[in-house]
């Protein structure tokens, strides 16, 4: 089984369609995880509870958490299901934060700002190399430098994930710079 496919299934499955797994998410985003585990098993044959373990542990994003007795199981950020509604913790953001993408939204971005497009929020990260590695997945990679103290002090509000990505509802341009 590869577990890099298998990963990248359960994060659409998680964050964006459930029903691909014949799942249902609840309000905060969890699935049950013995209803995962079949529905994944349905495109992995022989996918299994110490598959997922393996996979939730070895995620080099830290994209999935379990509840306390691991009944149940959401992705952490980056959800495009509207009614999942996760409370992330509300939290002054550092001085600059970063946005990976790609040459070809430089247009659109520097003309209406970043925005969350599909997902809930839009993603920043306090590390230049993690953006990169966010924008190479499109081809000609961009990182931007957000001026989050100047955002900050102008109202907006920030907050961070279980896995230390920083999310906002969107960036409007005069706090953007290209790198």
């Amino acid at each position: 089984m590869d577990d890099i496919k298998a990963g990248r299934f359960i994060s659409l499955v998680l964050r964006h369609h459930p029903e691909a797994a014949g799942l249902t998410l609840d309000s905060e985003g969890y699935a049950d995880t013995a209803e995962l585990i079949n529905g994944v098993a349905k495109r992995f044959h022989g996918f299994n509870a110490d598959d997922l373990d393996r996979i939730v542990r070895e995620n080099n994003k830290h994209r999935y958490s379990y509840n306390e007795d691991k009944t149940k199981i959401r992705a952490v950020q980056g959800h495009s299901v509207l009614f999942v509604n996760i409370d992330f913790e509300k939290k002054t953001p550092p001085s600059i934060l970063y946005h990976g993408t790609s040459e070809s939204f430089i247009p659109q971005i520097m003309k209406e700002g970043l925005k969350p497009m599909t997902r809930q929020y839009v993603h920043l990260t306090a590390d230049k190399e993690t953006a990169y590695n966010v924008g190479i997945r499109r081809r000609k990679p961009v990182v931007l430098l957000v001026d989050c103290e100047k955002m900050h002090s102008d109202g907006y509000e920030f907050y961070i994930s279980e896995n230390d990505i920083w999310l906002t509802k969107e960036v409007p341009v005069k706090y953007i710079k290209r790198l």
